[in-house]
């Protein structure tokens, strides 16, 4: 008996080391496949599967394979209505949704994408900014995501997983969060803050939109800084050593405020978590409903076409 009592104590104190060594080294804000694994054995981590949609047989891709352990909690859980889907959902339905995916602000919280494109990265970040500003602090996003995970030859489930439930309430901090009126008052001069269009060039340029914005173009005095120049290695992980190099590139100061914002605060999440937890730049913000919310709300813009440019645009389509 003082035996098992001596191995068991062994393996305690071992665990206790683990989570020691992993909370010392830091955790986050990118992860491997490997310090996933490690994070869910050495302090219990709690693995995010934000993928959303369904293949031909209506699978979930969570269905279809989910590292071990992780619980589903698809991206549109963390998104706003189809008319304005960068909306940030209110304290209390982030409340349910962390309570029903057993978010404790304790256990470490990792973010798992697919890993398919630059695009997907948006998703996790936005969910990372999320977490981020309802107070959780042990958090990262797995580099790669799900593709990751299977290139390295790491065991996948499809069996279900019952989340365990919290009792965690959620008050949204807004310390990294700019409302429309912030912004607005960029636009109008009484605010040095420096506006960052994180779409495609196209966007930016006014020729194209998207579906649920009322006009093509830009926020005044923006500046363009594409998402995907975060991915410099591929289109699919970010180099966090090329990150603080690509901010002194770019021109931006460290200390200056930066507002991120694409066309409904998804590829602009990237841009944010790149500045904000890679490169160091100490005041970045999110404007999470962005072009959707400011054009709908009939306020000025910048780049957008005029009555020739979309005539020539109809006509274009026609053929």
């Amino acid at each position: 008996m003082s035996r098992i009592r001596s191995v068991v104590a062994a393996g305690l104190i071992l665990a206790g080391s683990a989570a020691s060594a992993l909370a010392q080294a830091g955790f986050g804000p990118l992860v491997s496949p490997a310090q996933v694994a490690e994070a869910q054995t050495a302090s219990d981590a709690l693995v995010l599967d934000i993928r959303a949609g369904r293949d031909a047989a209506g699978k979930t891709a969570f269905e279809n394979g989910h590292i071990p352990g992780a619980v589903p909690a698809p991206y549109g859980r963390w998104r706003g209505p189809d008319n304005n889907p960068g909306q940030v959902p209110n304290d209390e339905a982030l409340t349910a949704l962390f309570r029903s995916v057993g978010i404790d602000g304790k256990r470490p919280v990792v973010v798992v994408h697919q890993g398919a494109d630059e695009t997907d990265f948006g998703a996790a970040a936005r969910v990372y900014w999320t977490l981020k500003s309802a107070g959780v602090s042990q958090l990262a996003i797995l580099n790669g995501g799900m593709n990751a995970w299977v290139k390295d030859g790491r065991e996948v489930s499809r069996q279900p997983v019952a989340p365990r439930t919290s009792d965690y309430t959620v008050a949204l901090s807004r310390k990294w969060l700019a409302t429309r009126d912030e912004v607005r008052a960029v636009v109008d001069g009484k605010s040095n803050a420096t506006l960052i269009d994180s779409r495609p060039e196209a966007f930016y340029k006014g020729e194209t939109a998207h579906a649920a914005a009322s006009r093509p173009g830009t926020l005044p005095h923006a500046k363009l800084f594409t998402h995907s120049r975060w991915f410099t290695s591929g289109p699919t992980a970010i180099d966090p050593a090329s990150a603080q190099k690509l901010l002194a590139d770019s021109g931006f100061k460290k200390d200056a405020t930066l507002v991120s914002f694409c066309n409904t605060g998804h590829w602009a999440a990237t841009n944010w978590f790149a500045l904000s937890e890679l490169a160091g730049a100490e005041n970045v913000k999110l404007y999470p409903e962005s072009m959707v919310d400011w054009s709908n709300a009939g306020l000025p813009m910048a780049n957008v076409p005029g009555l020739m440019q979309n005539l020539w645009k109809q006509v274009k389509g026609w053929f």
